[in-house]
């Protein structure tokens, strides 16, 4: 089953289900599992940290064939319609903080995480006091100063492209930090408001808000020009390495390819992941 969500991050600890704190995946398992009627894990596009949100999350799960076709129980909707209304009734307890947009079964070979081509992100930033709207404050971040996106946007061009983002990725063991970051932008909305777009294969922990927090440095003046690149050449995390604030972040979209390359998509992310592990990049071109 592939399920499209999105959710209001403020109100959780994060996607991950983790002891003593409520993470979305938990909810999402927990209501599955009063429908099923057993534990059903779900596999997710990519977690978000805590605070941070989503517009269209996407995750996948198993079903057995009867518990699919007895979805609709006495209606006449189709299985795929029917558990989007019943998952919805209940996740409706969450006050809309929660709220499934899509779930239907999917295409063979489709992996929510694997199968994914690319995750684009967006982060708001109200620079100047002037545009500081109390009614929006949870989901941008407010920045005392005016900034000079083409300063920002020339320096977010020295990053695009493939790289190992150590110096701006919290790494995981054996994990790879190697990235393609495709899109790094800085624009205004039509309120005044700067919008951040950021799109990449895949992200590494923290990496969206460590590349913002490092731009936000030259738009301070504590960081010359090219601090960005320099960064990135010297793979290191140290002082300057800081997270911009995870409210105004949120996953806006997840990329797949056309149906009938989900599989191989999927064996070539793993397949890369797995190299990676070894620490051999020889394969991974």
């Amino acid at each position: 089953m592939r399920m499209v969500l999105g959710y209001d991050g403020a109100a959780y600890n994060g996607w991950a289900r983790q002891p003593n704190v409520t993470g979305v995946q938990q909810l999402v398992e927990e209501a599955l599992e009063t429908l099923i009627r057993r534990l059903v894990r779900v596999f997710v596009a990519g977690r978000t940290d805590a605070g941070v949100h989503a517009r269209h999350q996407v995750v996948h799960f198993d079903l057995t064939e009867e518990e699919y076709l007895g979805l609709p129980r006495n209606s006449d909707l189709e299985p795929g319609p029917a558990l989007l209304r019943r998952i919805n009734g209940l996740l409706g307890q969450q006050q809309g903080a929660v709220w499934v947009h899509e779930v239907d079964r999917a295409a063979e070979g489709f992996d929510a995480r694997f199968s994914a081509l690319a995750r684009r992100y967006s982060y708001r930033i109200a620079d100047g006091i002037h545009r500081w709207d109390p009614l929006s404050r949870q989901l941008t971040m407010w920045y005392r100063e005016d900034i000079d996106i083409d300063l920002l946007n020339a320096e977010a061009k020295t990053v695009i492209g493939r790289h190992d983002f150590l110096s701006f990725c919290k790494p995981k063991p054996r994990a790879t930090t190697i990235r393609t970051l495709q899109e790094f932008e800085f624009s205004r909305a039509e309120d005044g408001n700067i919008v951040v777009h950021l799109k990449a294969d895949a992200f590494c922990h923290n990496m969206v808000r460590s590349l913002i927090g490092a731009a936000l440095r030259v738009a301070s003046g504590r960081e010359k020009p090219g601090f960005l690149a320099e960064r990135l050449a010297l793979m290191v995390r140290d002082s300057k390495s800081i997270l911009a604030h995870p409210h105004p972040l949120v996953l806006e979209e997840v990329y797949y390819p056309d149906d009938d390359e989900l599989a191989a998509r999927a064996a070539l992310t793993r397949a890369r992941r797995d190299v990676s592990q070894t620490d051999s990049l020889k394969s991974l071109d």
